[in-house]
């Protein structure tokens, strides 16, 4: 992994040199736009609406606008803002970490030690460790002061990014607060569906079911071309599974009774499923995960059939236009 940020942690008087890596990465098929005519690649060009030119970036400033006014913020403009020279982690809370709503939550980072003596580093980490608690810190990143959830995760320090109080909406659902009646029957109906599907939360036993199939659909594409049958490929829609669909009233009880006897029930290997996945489509414990298989190629003669008649294909991603 390469460091995207390097910097220390201010802990009162300690100083822990440290640097960040991204401690997450997309695992989606990447994508790009085409004319479906012809498969030439649809490109974005930045133009001035002013002069007509394609500007490159060296040339471009951002600009804030008020309506009737518009100051232009050059690249020095920004750099001078104190914030953004900030190479500090700063420490201000040590708080529950119960009290760190997961909604706050953004992208994770690993923050690894910076120095021949990591001592610091080891002392901060025990110290979270031992006290339980979470670090509320501020750091800038990319042009942005941030608020920080800092944290222990197996033997190295982890930097969350936190959304500040005002970025959280209220939730304000007059139907969420009705009261709706609930039978004891039904209560303990929907605890005995709960506990069926308890378990302890291995998250490499979950797969991206829509970018594995979006690969298969890719490989079968460059195999057999506009001739490939997507219903056949992929089967049809589970309609028991989609009753609900069409948001028509339903017996409660009915519907938890039949989802209490479903789950008991092995899947039938004949329809696609296998033994010991969920009524939602989740692998249950202890259920391996398919090997991802190796991407073809780029240097395959490139094909311009369509993929809009496939289901998976109709969702177009900009990434990499």
């Amino acid at each position: 992994m390469r460091a995207i940020w390097t910097g220390s942690i201010a802990f009162g008087l300690v100083n822990v040199p440290v640097k960040a890596y991204g401690a997450t990465e997309d695992h989606d098929v990447q994508l790009h736009q085409v004319h479906d005519a012809d498969g030439g690649r649809i490109r974005y060009q930045r133009r001035c609406e002013v002069c007509g030119k394609k500007i490159d970036y060296e040339h471009i400033d951002k600009a804030y606008d008020d309506g009737e006014r518009t100051v232009v913020l050059s690249g020095s403009d920004m750099e001078a803002l104190p914030a953004e020279k900030s190479r500090e982690i700063e420490v201000v809370q040590f708080v529950p970490s119960d009290q760190i709503d997961p909604i706050m939550l953004e992208r994770s980072y690993y923050l690894a030690p910076d120095s021949k003596s990591p001592k610091a580093y080891s002392l901060l980490r025990r110290t979270l460790e031992e006290t339980e608690l979470t670090a509320v810190v501020k750091f800038a990143l990319r042009q942005k002061t941030r608020l920080g959830a800092m944290r222990v995760r197996g033997d190295v320090l982890v930097l969350q990014g936190l959304l500040w109080g005002d970025e959280v909406r209220e939730a304000d659902f007059p139907e969420a607060r009705k009261d709706s009646k609930i039978s004891p029957q039904e209560l303990k109906m929907s605890a005995a569906l709960v506990q069926q599907f308890s378990a302890d939360f291995t998250p490499e036993e979950f797969e991206d079911d829509y970018q594995a199939q979006l690969r298969t659909l890719i490989e079968e594409k460059l195999k057999q071309g506009d001739s490939l049958d997507t219903e056949k490929t992929f089967g049809a829609k589970d309609t028991d599974t989609q009753e609900t669909e069409s948001g028509d009233v339903i017996d409660l009880m009915e519907a938890l009774k039949r989802s209490i006897a479903r789950k008991g029930q092995p899947k039938d290997k004949d329809k696609g499923g296998t033994e010991g996945q969920s009524a939602t489509g989740k692998k249950a414990t202890g259920t391996k995960k398919t090997p991802e298989k190796k991407k073809t190629p780029a240097k395959k003669k490139t094909t311009t059939t369509k993929t809009a008649d496939a289901p998976a294909a109709k969702s177009k991603s900009r990434k990499g236009a």
